[in-house]
């Protein structure tokens, strides 16, 4: 029977932690050809959400407490790396997303989809939330060649493969199905429930968008020159370096044959400054070399306590 996981990041969501997982509960219990795992994150809450997840006694659930808050990607890495199931499902801790909804995502992902995400198309959020995030998934969509309306939203489907390939950090987690299709995987979509925020505060912010803007785009240059950082910089390099080259012989020609003065002449400089900036641009290309084949990325986060469980007293 196959596994499903569930993967729940939280920060600061302590009076959504046993209303989302009573709705789990049911709805999971319900999946007669599934077995299930719930897997609560939390991010370094300061509120006592820690303390209201190890309230729920239940052999079932399990709970990956952080020293402090890393944010949220580093929380879906974490719930990623100890996941177990077959099929692995995100959604929030804000009781936003619908676990009725769950079923739907099942019967799409049978359509041969190695992802599928949720779209919040009656989205029960403030306007200036809904514009940002309006021209966010337009700008995402438009640079990833993915076509989906919601980039953004935290209720998705996984299958184990893709889950294990993922490599999250900053606010890359706003950009899961576009990383996934610039993977090859096949992405889909399909439109959820979106519930008001009823406990706690948003974590949204104009801010978080425009980092995560910027940690998109360097994706899209790692994706493509993370393994051959010379193809990049050496090439910018060369062409840098070789037209400086013939700027400088051409002044020399015209300094040898005909006589004229280079000291006043601003094309000097220019001929002069490319060079130097190719020999830069080579020289960052060995260094990105050299990084790739040294480096390897650690864990963005620290896990003060791992809990679980052993008996089921909430039923």
């Amino acid at each position: 029977m196959p596994l499903i996981s569930v993967v729940i990041p939280v920060f600061n969501e302590r009076e959504n932690i046993r209303p989302l997982y009573q709705k789990l509960k049911k709805v999971l219990g319900g999946l007669k050809d599934y077995k299930y795992e719930i897997l609560f994150v939390d991010d370094g809450s300061i509120d006592g959400t820690e303390e209201e997840i190890k309230k729920i006694k239940d052999s079932q659930v399990k709970a990956i407490i952080f020293r402090r808050n890393f944010g949220k990607s580093a929380a879906l890495s974490a719930g990623f790396r100890f996941a177990r199931g077959d099929l692995i499902f995100t959604l929030d801790g804000d009781l936003q997303d619908e676990p009725a909804e769950i079923p739907h995502f099942l019967e799409k992902i049978k359509e041969g989809y190695d992802l599928v995400s949720g779209w919040k198309k009656e989205r029960k959020d403030p306007f200036n939330k809904r514009f940002f995030s309006k021209i966010f998934n337009k700008v995402i969509s438009h640079s990833s060649g993915l076509k989906i309306h919601d980039f953004n939203c935290g209720f998705k489907l996984y299958k184990k493969e893709l889950v294990r390939e993922l490599d999250i950090y900053g606010e890359l987690h706003r950009f899961i199905p576009a990383l996934a299709h610039l993977q090859g995987y096949k992405v889909g979509e399909i439109p959820v429930r979106h519930n008001p925020r009823i406990y706690g505060q948003s974590k949204y912010g104009a801010k978080r968008i425009l980092k995560g803007l910027f940690d998109f785009w360097t994706v899209l240059f790692l994706k493509r020159f993370m393994f051959s950082p010379m193809y990049f910089f050496g090439s910018v390099g060369s062409v840098c370096f070789i037209i400086g080259l013939l700027i400088n012989i051409y002044l020399s020609i015209e300094k040898i044959f005909f006589h004229q003065h280079l000291s006043n002449r601003p094309l000097l400089l220019l001929g002069i400054l490319l060079m130097i900036l190719g020999i830069q641009f080579v020289s960052i290309g060995f260094l990105g070399e050299l990084q790739v084949s040294l480096s390897k990325r650690k864990a963005p986060y620290s896990i003060k306590e791992i809990i679980q469980h052993q008996q089921d007293d909430s039923r």
